[in-house]
């Protein structure tokens, strides 16, 4: 049976982008399903869940189709691949609306870069959000890192960051203002800051990586 990949589609974010990406490193062999039914997410050996706008919103969304629970059940136990919103959103709540919640998969917060933003070397101040392409410095290996290099740069459009309790979990960070994490790993689930399918040859290389990824490790 052909493997079947579940983008999940909950109103926000540029779905076609990330579809048009995965169609395109797939070589036809994973059909790419972009759905907000769950029944139909459920039957998706694979998960991609990108995103972008406020993690309020994104809750009120996922909770009025029905998608939090299929979200968190699928984000510990298929290959799941968390983009932007898509990341922040496991966490448990983010400094833009402090009294809603997020999905609370991952402990820690999401904040805010500082109002005052500079670089850290020359002093100048820095617009947020934080837009274009930046580096990414690998914290430790991972099979959807293969053929990407230490220091590669990715598209990131962005004003908060996660900040997740537990340190071991970040495959990646970036540095704008503050060193952010930008990557994180925890079994079957990888989630990144950046837009793989805004990134080119390294975006297409980590869509190509987690199609193929067999992940080892089960959720505890």
């Amino acid at each position: 049976a052909m493997q079947r990949i579940a983008v999940i589609d909950y109103g926000m974010g540029n779905l076609r982008s990330v579809a048009k990406a995965l169609e395109h490193v797939s070589e036809g062999a994973p059909e790419i399903v972009v759905t907000d039914d769950p029944n139909t997410i459920e039957s998706c050996e694979r998960i991609v869940f990108p995103g972008q706008g406020a993690m309020r919103d994104c809750m009120r969304e996922l909770t009025e189709r029905r998608l939090c629970d299929p979200v968190l059940t699928l984000a510990r136990e298929r290959p799941f691949l968390g983009i932007c919103m898509g990341l922040q959103v496991l966490l448990e709540v983010s400094e833009e609306h402090p009294d809603s919640a997020g999905l609370g998969l991952l402990e820690g917060q999401v904040r805010r870069f500082p109002r005052d933003a500079r670089d850290p070397k020359s002093g100048q101040r820095l617009k947020i959000p934080h837009m274009g392409w930046n580096n990414i410095h690998i914290t430790h290996p991972h099979p959807l890192w293969e053929g990407i290099a230490e220091g590669e740069r990715f598209y990131f459009v962005h004003s908060y960051f996660v900040d997740p309790v537990d340190r071991e979990i970040i495959a990646a960070t970036t540095e704008y203002a503050v060193q952010f994490t930008s990557a994180i790993a925890q079994h079957n689930l990888f989630a990144v800051q950046f837009h793989p399918e805004k990134s080119q040859r390294a975006g297409l290389r980590l869509l190509h990586n987690f199609l193929r990824w067999q992940p080892t490790a089960a959720w505890h």
